[in-house]
């Protein structure tokens, strides 16, 4: 890579506007740049999980796996018409889902997020995720945007999630189940 990044400050921005990797300018205020800071808001808190030092390296492989996909998402909203992911990549996460949902008790209520503090932060991401994901879906209703890029988040919403139950797991602290306020109206 051949200094990218030569100068921070441009001012392009001032108007309101930003270059995409293909050299068109849009608006800061689209649903393609609304997307992408979402995708980089998710990227963000996932290295904000990282440095939880609880973390054991099987995690961490993962997410940082994740986060350097994340960066392939966000070139592909950059840049219409290109696609960076591919289903390996989603058939990565299921495996992951796969290989840590079987070292978990069965839910027989919804949980709520929280419990040690990486869970808490997993649980983050997660929510995260899926606002990234609805963003995603709104630019694909306008300009079309790869099935594996929607299908990736989707997938990696259930991964967090799942993350979040394990990392509780291996802290000794129980996934919190929800209480309804009455038991016989809770849907």
């Amino acid at each position: 890579m051949n200094d990218r990044l030569t100068s921070i400050i441009t001012k392009t921005g001032d108007d309101g506007t930003t270059g995409l990797g293909d050299g068109s300018r849009i608006s800061k205020s689209s649903i393609r740049i609304q997307a992408i800071g979402d995708v980089d808001e998710l990227n963000s808190q996932l290295g904000l999980l990282l440095t939880d030092p609880s973390l054991q390296q099987d995690i961490i492989q993962l997410l940082q796996q994740v986060q350097h996909r994340l960066f392939d998402l966000g070139a592909e909203l950059s840049v219409p018409g290109y696609t960076a992911l591919a289903e390996e990549h989603i058939t990565m996460l299921e495996q992951a889902v796969q290989t840590h949902h079987t070292t978990l008790p069965p839910l027989r209520e919804f949980i709520l997020p929280g419990g040690c503090t990486a869970a808490a932060q997993a649980h983050v991401c997660r929510s995260l995720c899926r606002r990234a994901e609805r963003s995603v879906v709104a630019v694909n209703a306008t300009e079309p945007v790869s099935d594996t890029a929607r299908h990736y988040l989707n997938r990696l919403s259930d991964c967090l999630f799942v993350i979040a139950r394990v990392l509780n797991q291996r802290a000794g602290q129980s996934d919190i189940f929800w209480q309804a306020a009455n038991k016989q109206s809770a849907p």
